[in-house]
């Protein structure tokens, strides 16, 4: 667009150029733009000048229409209840439930294209804070669609049951377990098929026949989910085991004083009964901290689908939940707390659809030949946590005076962000010629 203040000077048998003398509020100057376009590398010098992505013809001409297609988006809205009955007017809300789940489903996509993007990040051997950035922001923004995927179901529930009941048998055998991506977004989560409830006493795998379906539903599980990647980035924490500190060991010890400390305060209780009751909480509080201190008791419940991460695992979300003010772990506090925002969320998006189903159909079969109500609620306990371990961390914790002071070589490595292609050896050098310039 043209500036209204300035306008070139015309020259009769002349070539124009870039920098031709232009008046600028009624005078005439050269001299300031030149100067601009040879800071900006834009003068006649410069030869490595920014191409403008442009559409190779004029025939192409993008508009707003053509290029979010909605010739075929909004044409994709086919009531089957006018469809089947022309002597009956189509059904007003069915257009509606239609909407509905389309929109659905293009936000499954978009999950789909983070949760992808997020897996690609985490295989990386190397995560420094260079990701964080964008490991959170992508994890926060599956968090604000999951928000309104949740808020979605409440503009389904203005539709009343008499009104779902004049076009719900145009959709049996249809059902909402058929949707793919729904399922493709559990498996890369990590949802495995041993914590999945039985649809119909068959694998969820029999609602997708076609063969691209099976076939995107197997890569889904033969790459590594987000879960696994999370679980080996958490077991590369700095600190678990190191020479100069080892956080397990540290942290076991603490519990102990703890316990300990618990115990004493219990066998100092006068009242016969309050230091019984006190003792016992004793007992269940050193049961509860037994899988944090004895890994093959922790393996046990690996192996039964009670934990999902492995022991190491485990230890390193515990300490960054324990030293997030460390500023090393600041960004992975965030992306814990994000993937738990997320579990949350799609648990209650689960029970909102729950809810809607009973208020819609009662205890009737779903369309799908499911149990319908039943079933459904059934998908809304922690087995459909993916990161449910997460979650739990809380009842490991124990008060501020009782957690391990960190060495002064270990605060110091977790001051300062860890730079891709640098060790840890160079990056506490950095550290410390940082320190040093402070002290200067």
């Amino acid at each position: 667009m043209a500036c209204p203040y300035a306008r070139f000077v015309e020259h009769d048998n002349e070539t124009s150029t870039t920098t031709e003398k232009i008046t600028i509020n009624g005078s005439t100057n050269n001299d300031a733009l030149s100067q601009i376009l040879s800071l900006t590398g834009y003068g006649s010098a410069s030869c490595n000048k920014p191409e403008l992505k442009r559409l190779p013809s004029s025939d192409e001409l993008v508009n707003y229409g053509n290029y979010l297609q909605l010739n075929k988006l909004l044409d994709a809205q086919t009531l089957l209840s006018g469809k089947h009955d022309q002597n009956k007017n189509m059904v007003h809300d069915e257009h509606l439930f239609i909407i509905i789940h389309q929109s659905f489903e293009l936000w499954f996509k978009q999950i789909l294209w983070e949760i992808d993007s997020l897996r690609k990040i985490f295989m990386n051997n190397v995560i420094d804070e260079t990701h964080m950035f964008v490991s959170i922001n992508r994890l926060q923004r599956c968090v604000q669609i999951w928000r309104l995927l949740c808020d979605q179901i409440s503009i389904l529930e203005t539709m009343t049951p008499l009104d779902f009941m004049e076009f719900r048998s145009y959709l049996s055998p249809a059902s909402g377990f058929q949707s793919l991506q729904f399922r493709l977004v559990e498996n890369k989560l990590g949802l495995t098929d041993n914590l999945r409830v039985v649809y119909n006493q068959m694998s969820y795998k029999n609602a997708f026949p076609i063969e691209a379906e099976r076939s995107a539903l197997a890569n889904s599980l033969e790459q590594p989910t987000l879960l696994v990647l999370i679980e080996r980035w958490l077991e590369r924490t700095p600190g678990l085991e190191d020479s100069d500190f080892s956080f397990r060991d540290e942290y076991a010890r603490a519990v102990a004083q703890y316990i300990k400390f618990l115990q004493t305060n219990a066998e100092s209780e006068p009242n016969p009964t309050a230091r019984d009751a006190a003792l016992e909480d004793v007992k269940k509080t050193a049961d509860t901290f037994r899988s944090l201190i004895d890994e093959k008791f922790h393996q046990q419940l690996l192996s039964r689908g009670d934990r999902r991460m492995s022991h190491r695992a485990w230890h390193g979300a515990l300490m960054i939940m324990l030293y997030r003010e460390q500023p090393r772990f600041q960004g992975p506090y965030q992306i814990l707390s994000l993937l738990m925002d997320i579990d949350a969320l799609i648990t209650k998006w689960r029970y909102n659809h729950v809810i809607l189903v009973q208020r819609q159909i009662g205890n009737k079969q779903g369309t799908g030949g499911s149990a319908g109500y039943s079933y459904l609620r059934s998908t809304c306990s922690d087995r459909y946590k993916v990161f449910v371990d997460l979650f739990n961390l809380a009842s490991f914790l124990i008060p501020r005076e009782f957690i391990p002071k960190l060495s002064n070589v270990m605060r110091l490595r977790l001051s300062v962000a860890s730079v891709d292609g640098l060790s840890d050896e160079e990056n506490e050098i950095q550290a410390v010629e940082k320190n040093s310039t402070s002290d200067d």
